[in-house]
């Protein structure tokens, strides 16, 4: 018998699950926690620095399916941004892997999802993405396609909300797309979001296969495996050894991100220049415009500070400190309010 393969911290694949999933069989969803599971094993990710956060949908349920032990929080509707915040910034060694839908994104949480990428707090930010609340019966989401048609809501009369511009809007510092049908481009995204020091934001095209998962629909699996158009080969080149990537010979955009770890994009076909923001802007445009899907890191910007570092937070987390170092002392208080009251 082989031996089981472990990996830097003697952990096998295995540890990285958790419990069995509760989704309906051969949603996207699961496929996307499975290369979560992967490239966390992978990249031998101390979990207990970890922290999985979501809000509520059927992709929210996904981090009860990965990392057994991480942290975990479960946040209330759209909220999950500041909650995350919250948890960052009071202790800065986490690693933040947030997990959202596009009804809890695109819908009711729109603002914080603009918000949270404004900041630029350090977290990978994955959305997967539907088009319709698969959690209620089949509504239409925000990201639904105008026209689009589901057994039980009918037509979408409304234009669809494309994410990944509203995030380049907000001035996001990463901005990638996937198809959870696409194993190896999943895996290269994630662990160039885990290496960017900034908010990742991860739109990952997941069909429902019970409520939208027509041949017509853009979130569909048909759509996706034969109307997407690949903007970049994504390789991952670990900044601790060298790792040799098999790529076809063509031009390439090397980007370093903060950690000294590099991704290396190479073009295949879309003159698109990843950190080229108006690029980006007109890429997703166009594809739009065709109902295509381009997939691919669609922009990076590592030159911007995150919310840790605007707030200069110290190096020591906020949690660890001494109360004696985070509030004022009583007598301090009782001053300030005597000179508030002396007039």
């Amino acid at each position: 018998m082989g031996r089981t393969k472990t990996n830097a911290l003697g952990l096998t694949k295995e540890d990285y699950k958790f419990r069995p999933s509760t989704l309906c069989p051969g949603c996207g969803h699961n496929s996307i926690s499975n290369q979560i599971i992967s490239v966390t094993f992978e990249e031998s990710l101390d979990q207990t620095h970890i922290i999985k956060m979501s809000g509520i949908g059927c992709s929210s349920k996904s981090p009860a399916y990965f990392l057994g032990r991480s942290h975990a929080f479960n946040a209330v509707h759209g909220r999950m941004p500041s909650v995350t915040t919250g948890a960052v910034m009071a202790n800065r060694t986490l690693r933040a892997i947030s997990v959202s839908g596009d009804g809890d994104s695109g819908n009711i949480g729109l603002g914080q999802f603009k918000h949270v990428i404004r900041r630029n707090l350090p977290m990978v930010y994955i959305i997967e993405n539907n088009g319709v609340y698969g959690l209620t019966k089949g509504q239409f989401s925000a990201t639904a396609d105008r026209g689009q048609k589901t057994k039980y809501a009918g037509y979408n009369e409304l234009p669809a909300v494309d994410l990944c511009i509203e995030a380049l809007a907000a001035n996001a510092t990463f901005v990638a797309r996937s198809f959870s049908g696409d194993a190896k481009q999943v895996q290269a995204i994630l662990k160039a979001a885990l290496a960017h020091n900034g908010t990742a934001v991860v739109d990952i095209i997941s069909p429902c296969v019970t409520f939208n998962d027509l041949d017509t629909s853009t979130k569909s699996y048909h759509w996706g495996k034969n109307h997407r158009e690949i903007l970049n080969e994504i390789g991952f080149i670990q900044s601790q050894e060298e790792i040799a990537v098999e790529y076809e010979p063509g031009t390439a955009q090397p980007v370093q991100m903060h950690d000294g770890s590099w991704i290396v994009l190479k073009k295949l076909g879309a003159d698109h220049d990843p950190t080229d923001r108006v690029s980006a802007f007109r890429v997703l445009h166009e594809a739009q415009e065709r109902q295509e899907i381009v997939t691919g890191i669609i922009y990076i910007d590592p030159s911007r500070p995150t919310l840790v570092e605007t707030e200069h937070l110290p190096e020591t987390p906020l949690v660890h400190l001494p109360e004696t170092q985070i509030r004022p002392a009583p007598s301090v208080l009782e001053q300030a309010l005597q000179g508030m009251f002396a007039f």
